[in-house]
């Protein structure tokens, strides 16, 4: 019970009550302000780019782009000559690109025996970027290209309100991973997967209901119920749908549970967001003890626990302020090549976006200062470049 006074008297609370209350109408708040700046009727839609960014995107030169284009290829010229290109007019040009006996050269999809990728992106401490970062890998590899499929295994739901699915309004029963994964009568992963509005991107969104697997899953262990173990199930929905997919990203939820420890046995490889303060830091040391322990448990018990890599990454970097460049250089002289080598630097541009539920992607550029714009676009860039320099390693091309 909370206790107060009114006049002198004392007053007591019910803690539960005011919780519910206070939960509804502040659910009842947020749909409003959301049908206010995304009614339902509307679409996510994505901007154009322009012809340095397709050309980037497609993996040649401007210069190429444009004679491309000009063979009757490209978009049309706006009424100052200028060409913005589509995304469909990025993956038109891909597959034009590739006839020829260049089959595979700019549409990158996996082929022979290249096994797909499945990235989980964790941490144990919210504000560290991870679902921001989540975000923007899924769509610049969807835009590079790749076959892209996000999952979003946080119970906050806010990669999938990103995506334009919000989980309150549009994500109904078994209709997250949790409905592919649960102990009784799960359904089949590809009936959860959802389109997005980008070409390459799909989505399996997630809401509330994730909590039940945390919730299930010791009753199964202790009734031995369960055909498969909790850390295989993931993996075991994954291989249903993998041949349709190159990339998996999965946002994994912000505590070490079974969800969590599930996505890292379905993983491929391993993104460590942290936000380069002394007691994020400090937190995370805690995090990578209890992963530790925890996935020596299930290694023993069969789980995948070995990675093609895993890698930190310094998110909401500020480049002037000495004690982050300092803790940075902390972390480097520790982790080593562990680190990637570039980081997410901080920006009101991305902060900004993520107000009306949009990536640096889909918002128009013209709504920034022009530096600020272009300095979180290019940090965004040598962050995701380098992350699919590592992926493309691993199937051993250039």
């Amino acid at each position: 019970m909370l206790q107060h006074k009114i006049h002198g008297l004392d007053v007591q609370e019910h803690l539960p009550t005011l919780l519910a209350a206070d939960a509804l109408e502040l659910a009842h708040q947020l749909q409003q302000h959301q049908k206010k700046i995304f009614p339902p009727q509307m679409q996510k839609t994505l901007r154009l780019f322009s012809p340095a960014e397709a050309a980037a995107f497609i993996g040649i030169g401007e210069g190429y782009l444009r004679q491309i284009a000009s063979e009757g290829h490209g978009p049309e010229p706006l009424s100052n000559g200028r060409r913005m290109y589509a995304v469909s007019d990025i993956e038109r040009i891909r597959r034009v690109l590739d006839e020829g006996g260049k089959s595979g050269k700019y549409v990158p999809h996996r082929r022979g025996d290249e096994r797909l990728q499945v990235i989980s992106v964790m941490n144990f401490k919210g504000g560290s970027a991870k679902t921001t970062t989540s975000a923007h890998l899924a769509q610049y590899l969807a835009l590079r290209g790749y076959r892209t499929l996000a999952i979003d295994l946080d119970p906050q739901a806010s990669l999938s309100a990103l995506f334009g699915h919000q989980p309150e309004l549009d994500v109904g029963e078994s209709e997250t991973l949790y409905g592919a994964i649960r102990y009784e009568n799960p359904r089949p992963i590809a009936e959860i997967v959802r389109s997005t509005h980008m070409p390459n991107l799909h989505l399996v969104p997630g809401n509330l209901e994730l909590m039940e697997f945390e919730h299930e899953t010791p009753k199964a262990m202790t009734s031995g119920s369960a055909e498969t173990m909790f850390f295989a199930r993931i993996g075991d929905v994954l291989a249903d749908i993998e041949s349709f997919y190159d990339i998996v990203i999965i946002d994994c939820p912000p505590q070490l549970g079974f969800l969590t420890m599930s996505a890292l046995c379905a993983a491929t490889s391993v993104l460590i967001t942290v936000h380069p303060q002394m007691l994020d830091v400090m937190s995370m040391s805690q995090f990578l003890s209890m992963t530790s322990e925890l996935m020596r448990v299930v290694e023993d018990a069969g789980g995948r626990t070995s990675y093609d890599w895993m890698r930190y990454l310094v998110t909401r970097f500020e480049p002037n302020d000495g004690p982050q460049s300092q803790m940075t250089g902390f972390m480097r002289s520790i982790f080593g090549n562990r680190m990637l080598h570039n980081a997410m630097v901080k920006s009101t541009a991305v902060s900004d976006a993520g107000v009306t539920k949009q990536t640096l992607y889909e918002v128009e550029r013209s709504q920034f200062v022009r530096g600020t714009y272009d300095r979180a676009m290019d940090s965004l860039t040598l962050v995701n470049a380098e992350i699919e320099d590592l992926l493309r390693k691993v199937w051993g091309r250039k």
